[in-house]
C-alpha cells in the first residue's frame, strides 16, 4: 500500500508542478505535513543536496524520499511516479502543440500558466528562506532574541556579495559556493557554533 501511495503522491507533483523543480517545494511542504514522511528540516536538507547532485530537484528528491521512506523499491516507485505522468503528457502535447500552436486558447493557456509558475518559484523561495533564517522554536516560544539565525544570514550576506559585486568571484560556477557554503556548515557544526 505504500508503494502506491509513494506513487499517487510524487505523480500529482510531477503532474502539477509548473515552472521547474522549486515550484514543487509548496507542494512538498504539503506532502511531509499531511504524510509525515519528512519534516520542513528535513525539506530543507532535501532541497540543498538535490540542488548540489546531478540531476532535476524533484526528481532526488522524490527518490530521496522514496528510499526514507520504503527503501530501494520506494524510490524507484516514487521516482517512476514523478517522471511517468510528466512525461506522458509532454508526449501527447508535443503530438498536438504543431497542430494548435497558432491557437488562441493555447496561447492564453500559456499566458497563464507564466505568473503561475512564478508564484510557485517564488513561494518556494520564501519558504525556504524563512526555514533558512528563523528559528521556528524561538518564534512559537517568543524569544525574539533567537528568532533569526545570524550565521545563515551572514553567510548568504556573503554569497550575495561575491556574487554579485566582487569581480574575482562574480563569475565562478555557483558550485563553488555551494561547496564553500558547505565547508562552513561543516565547520560551524565541528566548532560547536
Amino acid at each position: 500500500m505504500i508503494y502506491l501511495k509513494l506513487f499517487f503522491e510524487f505523480a500529482k507533483i510531477g503532474l502539477f508542478t509548473i515552472g521547474g523543480g522549486m515550484a514543487s517545494v509548496p507542494l512538498l511542504q504539503d506532502l511531509g505535513v499531511r504524510t509525515g514522511w519528512f519534516t520542513e528540516t528535513e525539506l530543507l536538507h532535501m532541497i540543498a543536496i538535490s540542488e548540489s547532485t546531478p540531476g532535476p530537484l524533484g526528481i532526488n528528491m522524490g527518490t530521496y524520499v522514496g528510499y526514507t521512506t520504503a527503501g530501494v523499491p520506494g524510490a524507484v516507485i516514487a521516482t517512476l511516479g514523478i517522471v511517468l505522468p510528466t512525461m506522458v503528457l509532454v508526449l501527447i502535447i508535443a503530438g498536438f502543440l504543431q497542430s494548435f500552436s497558432d491557437s488562441k486558447y493555447v496561447k492564453d493557456a500559456m499566458y497563464g500558466l507564466r505568473p503561475a509558475s512564478a508564484g510557485l518559484i517564488a513561494s518556494a523561495g520564501v519558504s525556504v528562506a524563512m526555514l533558512s533564517f528563523i528559528n521556528k522554536e524561538a518564534f512559537s516560544a517568543h524569544e525574539w532574541g533567537a528568532v533569526v539565525e545570524p550565521k545563515a544570514l551572514v553567510l548568504a550576506a556573503v554569497i550575495f556579495v561575491l556574487t554579485n559585486y566582487v569581480k574575482k568571484t562574480k563569475g565562478l560556477h555557483p558550485v563553488v559556493f555551494i561547496a564553500g557554503a558547505a565547508v562552513v556548515g561543516i565547520v560551524f557544526r565541528f566548532a560547536g557554533a
